[in-house]
Parts: C-alpha cells; structure tokens; sequence
C-alpha cells in the first residue's frame, strides 16, 4: 500500500495557490502530499477502497460542495485516519442555533437572537412588534445551518415581512433574527476582526465587514488597543467545535465588548492578497500552513512514541 502524509480534496479554483502552498512548505520538510481533484477522485476512491493508497491525514476541502467526493470521506472517516475537521463536529459547529447557545454558556457575549423553527416543522410563528423592538432596526435574518459567504443572510432586515418570506427560502432550516452589532473606531479603523483557529493555534486579523478587506494585525496593535483577548475567545471557541481550522467573526463594540459575529466558519477562503485585493495577508497564510505542518509533525511524532 502506498501512503502519503496529506492528502488534500478540493473543488473550488481559487484554492490553488493555498494548496500549492501547503505541497511546498510539507514537501521542504519532507512531508509526502497528494492532490486530489474532481478529475482523479473516482479513482482515488477506488483505490482507497482497495487499501492500494492510503494517506495518514486528510483535508477536505470538497465533498460539502461536490457529491463525487463524498464516498472518500466516508470511507476514509472509517480507518485510522485523522480527518482535519470530521463531518460529525463540523455538522455541530455550523449549526448556528446550537453555537448560540454553547457560546453563551460559555460565557461568550453573542448578538442578542431569537431562534426560529423551521418553516417545514411550524408554518405559522409567532412573534409580535414588541419582538422586533428588543432586536432594534435594522436587525439580521441568518439561516442557522446555510454556510458560506453570507448565503442567505439579510443583514438590513426591518419587517416581520423579510422573516416570514425568508423562512421559506430555506424551509428545512432554523433561522436566528439577530440584533445588528456595530463596532467601535480605534483611530479610525473599525475594530472587526477575522480569527483563524488553525491547529492548535489562534490568529487574528483585522477585517472590515464594510469592504471585506484584510490587514495583518500586529502584536504591538494587539497590545495598544487591549486586542489580546480575541486570541482567548477563538481558543474558547475552539473548546467548544473541537475543529482543528476554522475562522470567526469578532467584534469590540463601544462597551469594550468582544461580541462574536458570525459563529463558526470550517471551510475558510484563503485566498491570498498578493494576489486577491480581499484575501488574507500572505504572511497570516503562510503562518496557518506552518500550522498545519507543525501538527501533523507533532502528530506522527506521538504516534511513533505510542
């Protein structure tokens, strides 16, 4: 059987440069890498199947947008494998209505919300003007397990209309109605935040929601503005989803409160900026795969020792 350290599955274009990153940075420390892609999957399926090629870690970056990559992660989730990421946690951590409430049993301050059932279980909810006077105007309608670039949220909502019509756009899913967050200035930027947690490690950047651009976040900023906290609430989050990558959304508003936004996201855009005027800063890149590398080191090093 042939076995390779990472095999990496992915389906989208634009995670060639963070994929021909992570071959480089693993291949410099003698880390074998294989690639998979919609062209070879069935094959490599097969072969998997067949315990002709195996790999020690997997990093699926496909099969929750690719049907034709489903029957490798399942065969995959059911040998001795470390799945980056397991479906079973992500499904938890996705699941906005379950993360709202973790997270503020966790002490996390969260948006005030209010969970809605889904339209297929309950046609008919009630909720009144006074409701809508709690969450303030505008407020922010979320499908609470429809993921990904802001899919389906309304985030100007200011009519119980917008709810009952957009209930039924996804009529499997819950939905939160969430109070609108805005944050405080610190000297002229606004203090919202991305935080990876990427194997084992916390890392944080500035993200402006308005303009959906990145800047590095250095520490002496983390330590100027009282920032250091952002790293202690991705690690409680981390806790929590037990996921080994995964960003969120952090915002210090004008009670020098860090409100978390948008709860788990487990299949980051890491676009780089080098090369997209709204992806993460190279350097932040690079230090999530150095990461990944150190984890999967440490990893086998405990293997080995067991």
């Amino acid at each position: 059987m042939e076995i390779f350290d990472l095999a990496i599955a992915f389906d989208w274009e634009y995670d060639n440069d963070f994929i021909d990153l992570i071959e480089k940075i693993l291949q410099e420390e003698s880390l074998s890498t294989f690639i998979i892609k919609e062209h070879n999957v069935h094959d490599v399926t097969e072969k998997v199947r067949d315990r002709k090629l195996s790999f020690r870690f997997y990093l699926d970056r496909a099969s929750d947008v690719n049907p034709a990559f489903e029957e490798l992660a399942k065969i995959l989730s059911r040998r001795k494998i470390v799945i980056i990421n397991p479906q079973k946690k992500v499904r938890h951590a996705i699941d906005k209505a379950s993360m709202h409430l973790e997270f503020i049993n966790a002490g996390l301050n969260v948006p005030y919300s209010i969970i809605i059932p889904p339209h297929s279980e309950l046609e008919e909810i009630k909720l009144t003007i006074e409701d809508l006077s709690i969450l303030g105007r505008p407020f922010i309608i979320k499908p609470c397990n429809t993921t990904g670039g802001g899919v389906g949220v309304v985030t100007g909502a200011e009519t119980l209309r917008e709810i009952f019509q957009e209930r039924v756009t996804n009529s499997n899913d819950k939905y939160l109605l969430q109070e609108k967050i805005y944050p405080t200035m610190l000297e002229g930027r606004r203090a919202w935040f991305r935080c990876f947690w990427a194997f084992g490690k916390p890392v944080a950047v500035w993200w402006d929601d308005l303009t959906h651009l990145y800047e590095e976040l250095s520490e002496e900023e983390m330590i100027n503005y009282g920032l250091k906290k952002l790293l202690q609430k991705t690690r409680t989050i981390a806790k929590i989803t037990e996921l080994d990558f995964f960003s969120t959304e952090i915002v210090l508003n004008n009670k020098n409160l860090f409100v978390v936004i948008d709860y788990v996201n487990d299949q980051c855009d890491m676009r780089i900026k080098s090369k997209h005027f709204d992806g993460v800063p190279d350097n932040v890149v690079n230090q999530i795969i150095h990461n990944l590398k150190n984890y999967i080191i440490k990893t086998k090093r405990l293997e080995s020792i067991i």
